[in-house]
């Protein structure tokens, strides 16, 4: 019996510099955080695959660097992306604002139609909170965004972000129908019988 192939999901995260985007990724792809983190130049690629829903998803996550002067490597980067993470820092409105921009990069001007989770990060430094809950969840619903608030270092919601962004991908079919006849994968063909 051959083993069924997983899906595979490319996902994206945006965002400005520090608001913890590799903090995000290392503590998904292998729970791990460290307070000293190197700033990505570029961008950094981490895959893990898990369980969604009850069917094994292989998720690939292209970190970007958050340093104004890559911003334009970024569209390298979100191509041929299914999903997006757009990131930044609870303590930050500088950084919320910053996201709100990538939020219209992905859908304006590269003219994306992906789903985009608005993450809301660095819950554990909840006392030097600047963005309200209500202001971020507002402009996501405003926008048609998931919002969630997480904390990498405390590994809150991490791999919810994730199966939140992976559950709305829509499903890609192999099935389709064309005069009498189905196609399954272009590899089983089945005639229709006509009553």
């Amino acid at each position: 019996m051959s083993k069924s192939a997983i899906n595979s999901y490319k996902i994206v995260i945006l965002g400005d510099s520090s608001v913890g985007k590799t903090s995000i990724a290392t503590q998904f792809s292998n729970g791990t955080f460290s307070e000293l983190q190197d700033s990505t130049i570029g961008a950094a690629f981490f895959s893990k695959t898990r369980t969604v829903d009850g069917k094994e998803k292989k998720i690939e996550i292209w970190d970007t660097a958050g340093q104004e002067r890559y911003h334009s490597l970024a569209p390298m980067y979100y191509r041929g992306a299914k999903g997006a993470l757009v990131v930044f820092d609870i303590t930050s409105t500088s950084s919320f604002n910053r996201a709100k921009m990538w939020v219209t990069e992905l859908r304006i001007v590269s003219n994306l139609d992906i789903p985009i989770t608005l993450v809301g990060n660095k819950t554990d430094l909840e006392k030097n909170r600047q963005v309200s809950n209500e202001m971020a969840y507002n402009y996501s619903q405003e926008n048609e965004l998931t919002y969630i608030e997480t904390s990498a270092k405390n590994n809150v919601n991490i791999e919810k972000i994730f199966d939140e962004t992976v559950r709305n991908i829509p499903e890609q079919t192999s099935l389709y129908i064309e005069d009498d006849t189905i196609s399954l994968s272009n590899k089983a063909i089945v005639k229709r019988k006509c009553c």
